[in-house]
Formats: C-alpha cells, structure tokens, sequence
C-alpha cells in the first residue's frame, strides 16, 4: 500500500477489478433467497446531483449487506427518459444552433432526442460507476427499451378495454411554457402575495347588481353564470335573473348550485366552465355549456376585442383598468394564496378544458390504501403515511396525455370514419391495421406512466421469464419523499392492476440535501455541489460516509464541506491502521484465532468486534444506516485505532 492515502489513485482501479470480476452480477439461484432493489432511475436530462449520490449510496450499503448475508442480491440500474424535461432541453438545444422542433419534424426531432439520450444516459452511467455503486449493469434498462415499450402498451389496452382509459373534454392543468397537459402530480404550490378584486355584475334593466370576487379576473371574459346557494335568503328571488357581463355584454343566467359556500367572500361565485376544475362541474350539471377564452399560449382568444392577443397579465392589468374606468371595481384586497406551478417550466399553470386521455382512478387508489393498511407496503417513516393515504383519498382521474413528440406515443389509431382501435402492434408499411387505414394519435404518455411499471418491466414482464418469477416482488425502494405522488403510489396501484402484487415490502425514504444555512440547492441559489468534484477532491468514500452519518430516514441534511474533510480523515487513518497490521503480518501467520493463545487485548477487540457486527446488523435490519455508519465510525477510531493498535505498537 502506498504510503499516503490517495483515492484518486486507486478507487477506479478497484471498481474496474470489482466489475471485470463479476461480482455485481445476480442470476436465478434456486438454492439462494432472493433480494432486489430496483435503482430510481435518473432522468437522462443532465448530471448526477447530491440527491442522486445519496440515494444510490443507501441502496449500495442494503445490496452489499445482503450479498454479505447470503441472499442473491439484485440491484437492477437505469435512466428514465423524462420527456418534458427532455424535450424541453433538445428544443433549446436545436434553437441554439438556429432550428426549431417545427421545422426538423417529428422523426428528425425525435433523432436528436435519441442523441441525446446516447450522450447524457452515459455521463449519468459514468458517473455512478465513480461513486462505485455494485449494481447489476447486465441489466441496465431504459424506460423508452423495446421490452418497456412492449409493458406499456399492453397495460395501455388492457385498461382501455376495461373501461380504465377514457378520452373527454376535462378541465387540465395546462403549461403554457411546454403546452401540454400536465397531471396533479406535476403541479406544485406557492404561497404568495395576490389580489382579490370585487366586481359589481347588474341585472339585466336594471341598477340593482350583485357583487363577485375573483383572483383571477381575465377568466371572467368566459363566465358563463354567477352561482349562490340555495339556501342562501339575500338570493331567493334573484335566482333565474339574467345578469349582464361586465365589459363583454353578454347575458348569463343567476344560478343555485350547492357548491357555493354562503359564509365566503359575497356568497356569489362566477362560473366559467371552460377555466376551472370546480366551475366544470358546476357547468356540467347545469348544462351551461362551454366557453374557452385562454389560448394553449396562455393568451386571450379571438373574439375579445383589445384583448385578444394579449398575455393573460396583461389582459388582467388591462380589464382592472377598464373595470376602473367603468366604475365596476369595488375594490381590491391584497391576499396570501397558493399559486400552482408547473413542476417542469416553473410557469404559473393554467386550468383549460381540453381533450385528454384519463385513468380513472377509483377503484386503483382504493387498492393501493388496502396493501398499506393491511401491512403489505411499509413506509420509512411512517409518518408519510399520512401523506400517501391523504393523496390517494382525494385523488382525481390521471391526465395522462401529453402534447410532446418525446415519449411513448399512445397506441391509440384513428380510421378514417373516426374509429377508434387501440392496439399493441403497429400498423403494416402501408398504413393498415386490422385491414382499415389508420393514422396514430400524436400525443404522448405521461413520463410516469411508463416509470409505474419499472420494478416487474425491468424483469422481463409481461413474459412470465425466470428472472420475474424468481426476483419479483422486489424488497426495497430507496427514493425521495418528494416523489411520493409522481412515482411511489403509482408504482403500487399498477403493480397491484397487473401482477396483483405488491412491488416492494418497503419504502425507504431520504430527505433533501440542503446547503450550509438550510437552503435547498438550486441553480437560481448557485449553491449546487456536484458530488463527482467532491470525489474527484477528496475520494468516494469520503462522499459517501458524508452523506450517511447523521441521516436518518426522510430528514432532510445539511451539506458541510467541513464534514467531508472529517470523513476523508476518517478515511485516512483506516488507511493508516491497515498498512500497519499488513507491515507486521505475513502470509505465513495462523489467523485462526481458536488455536492461538490470546491476550488480554486481543480478547477485548474481538469482544467488542462481535458487539458492533451485532449492532450494526441490527441498525442495517431496520435500515437506520446513519446509527449503523456512527457506530461503526466509533469502534475504529476510538476503540481498534487509539487502543489496540497502540497495544500491539
């Protein structure tokens, strides 16, 4: 061993041995209990981050554990293809060398996205193989793979054929930025500072009105009623009335709907079907029909006069004005509610009716709340709990279209009399399936549609291979507790729809690695640390010890390059004890400790190694890797290194 503790210079060569060797690689084994995990798969669209790092460090220390105690230990690797981030990253790409999506066409867009796919899956690969992750790569799988591509779609028909699938007009959120469609999932909320402004819509012939308030005041060009409770007295003989829409002219009917919650803002609540998800069904009971006034750009629609063309903000600022001037503004409160954005553009979404293709969702969740109430999936900690059975609760039908050319094309065939034939195959070089011309659905899947299929796809499913029947269900998943929503429950209630199992006993959930004063790393901040400078500065295992002392499960972490330092000098002085013990033994040395006769201090480590084996396996059982990191931090350094290396000295 060298002289001085240098990881640069020997962790490649040690994981170039590990994996010419074999020795990550797992097989069917009758004679072995199996145990799997399948690795969350990064998306394909740009470097590994601290998360990633910490992630694959927690499943590494659980598969390298379980090789240890015997089992055939399956560590299954991959990348997701990620289509709105994806695609959002080669449409900048190509703008930047003077293209556009338009203009390349489907098939030479979808090239580049295979392109990039080549280049950035294989940083991703790279990279893991530096941080020195055991798992299988003869199994390395892509969620955009033929065998994945073959699960989707016949998960796509099978649901279609049973009444699962639908297309209709629903309310979406919609991103401007992306214009597509996007599920609840990849929305997320901010609280900030809004307006509430009250508007006096008269009655028709008369100066009698009523008063509405609205945050969002460009949507009320596409009101289409005012609604109040029924039980609601002040309304009782108004109800029925036409009113006359502020700045538009149009009549639209004074409606009961039990809805509307008396005891908030006026009592009245405009109703604009075409632009909110509660407003929709209002809509639909009342047959008011629809009305779209904001464009797939985010923009107001033809038809509106100076409007038109506007920007929705703009249009708001202008329709405050002119509500001003025409004395229809009563007045306007200053708020704190929560904005929804897109989880991808980090735009303000927009709620549009649009025609979509849904799950429906019922009858799924209710399944996925049975397998956690009855103890077949656990979570880590428990306390998310709460927040999966909430989610599945008060879940909606899943928006699963999505209007990108990068993804899994829905299996969805159109004939030329409207027909429609949804089919695992393809149709023949001239266009036909089941002898009928047919033309494919432009949209695309939802990226996690396919990623909900991951843990059994990945494993040869639908095919009943050996590698399936032996490895599936896995044990664990090691993920973020931010991805509950997108991934985790989704995984459970399409494993349950198509195995009728569940795809894993065990969720173990990280937190987010923080900055120093508590931030969340972002490139806005600039406060991101890219886990391979780290390596390349002090060493994987310095990294990697970093990030599991004083983990525990679902707790958010700070990142501390001073901790790094300490984690390279623990690694440094087990450096340091080894080259001793290899200078003073040799080949010729019994070390078999039952025929020597021991000391006093030999019998002491070795009492003290078993107490910490002991230990530590119980911490890893629970999978409290951070207690069984610490613990194992303590005996080297205080007990082996400052005491029986000084015996023996």
């Amino acid at each position: 061993m060298q002289t001085k503790y240098e990881p640069q210079k020997f962790e490649k060569e040690i994981y170039k041995n590990w994996e010419e060797g074999g020795y990550f690689k797992a097989r069917v084994n009758e004679n072995k209990k199996p145990f799997t995990i399948v690795m969350p798969p990064p998306n394909i669209t740009g470097k590994l981050h601290l998360g990633h790092a910490l992630n694959n460090t927690i499943q590494d220390i659980i598969i390298r554990y379980k090789r240890m105690q015997g089992y055939e230990a399956c560590w299954i690797p991959g990348t997701d293809h990620a289509s709105i981030s994806t695609e959002a990253k080669v449409v900048e790409k190509i703008k930047n060398e003077g293209k556009s999506k338009d203009e390349l066409g489907r098939d030479k867009f979808l090239e580049e996205c295979w392109d990039w796919t080549e280049e950035y899956g294989g940083t991703i690969k790279r990279q893991l193989r530096t941080v020195g992750v055991s798992c299988d790569w003869d199994r390395d799988s892509f969620t955009m793979d033929k065998n994945l591509t073959r699960a989707v779609r016949k998960v796509f028909k099978k649901m279609y054929d049973e009444g699962l699938i639908y297309r209709g007009n629903r309310i979406v959120n919609w991103d401007p930025e992306a214009k597509t469609a996007l599920s609840d999932a990849e929305v997320y909320h901010k609280d900030q500072e809004g307006h509430l402004w009250y508007i006096k819509y008269f009655f028709e012939d008369s100066d009698d009105f009523i008063t509405i308030a609205t945050t969002r005041p460009e949507t009320m060009l596409g009101d289409l009623a005012v609604a109040v409770n029924p039980e609601d007295e002040r309304f009782k003989d108004k109800i029925g009335k036409n009113l006359i829409l502020p700045l538009v002219g149009r009549k639209i009917p004074l409606i009961e709907d039990s809805y509307v919650d008396m005891e908030f803002g006026t009592g009245c609540v405009k109703i604009t079907p075409s632009h909110d998800p509660n407003d929709f069904e209002v809509g639909k009971r009342r047959k008011l029909g629809q009305c779209i006034v904001i464009d797939e750009g985010a923009k107001i629609k033809e038809g509106y006069g100076k409007y038109s063309g506007l920007d929705r903000y703009d249009a708001r600022k202008l329709i405050i004005e002119d509500l001003e001037k025409e004395n229809l503004l009563v007045k306007t409160e200053t708020i704190e509610h929560a904005v929804g954005y897109s989880e991808r553009t980090n735009v303000v979404i927009e709620p549009l009716i649009s025609k979509q293709w849904f799950v429906k969702m019922q009858d799924l969740a209710k399944d996925a709340i049975e397998v956690y109430k009855n103890g077949d999936l656990n979570l880590i900690p428990d306390s998310l709990g709460k927040t999966y059975m909430n989610w599945l609760e008060n879940i909606r039908d899943w928006c699963i279209s999505r209007q990108l050319w990068w993804g899994h094309r829905l299996p969805v065939f159109y004939t030329e009399d409207g027909e429609i034939i949804v089919s695992e195959e393809d149709p023949d070089e001239n266009g036909y399936l089941n002898g009928k011309k047919v033309t494919q659905e432009e949209d695309t899947l939802d990226t996690w549609f396919s990623s909900a299929l991951w843990p059994f796809a990945t494993l040869g499913w639908p095919e009943e291979t050996e590698d399936y029947k032996y490895f599936f269900p896995t044990d664990i998943l090691v993920t973020g507790y931010d991805i509950i929503f997108f991934w985790v429950i989704r995984m459970v209630f399409s494993s349950l729809y198509n195995t009728n199992k569940t795809p894993f006993d065990h969720v173990l959930f990280t937190g987010l690695i923080r900055d120093p004063q508590g931030r969340k790393m972002s490139k806005s901040l600039g406060n991101g640390v890219d886990p391979i400078d780290v390596v390349n500065k002090y060493g994987a295992d310095a990294l990697r010890f970093t990030i599991i002392t004083g983990n525990s499960p679902g707790n958010d972490m700070r990142y501390d390059e001073k901790r790094i330092v300490a984690s390279r000098n623990f690694a440094n002085k087990l450096w340091n004890a080894t080259r001793f013990v290899l200078m003073n033994i040799d080949e010729s040395d019994d070390l078999e400790f039952k025929n020597l006769d021991l000391s006093l201090e030999d019998k002491w480590i070795l009492k003290r190694l078993n107490n910490v084996v002991e230990e530590v396996s119980k911490n890893l059982d629970k999978y409290e890797i951070g207690l069984a990191a610490s613990r194992i931090e303590d005996f080297i350094w205080e007990e082996f290194c400052d005491w029986y290396i000084e015996f023996a000295k």
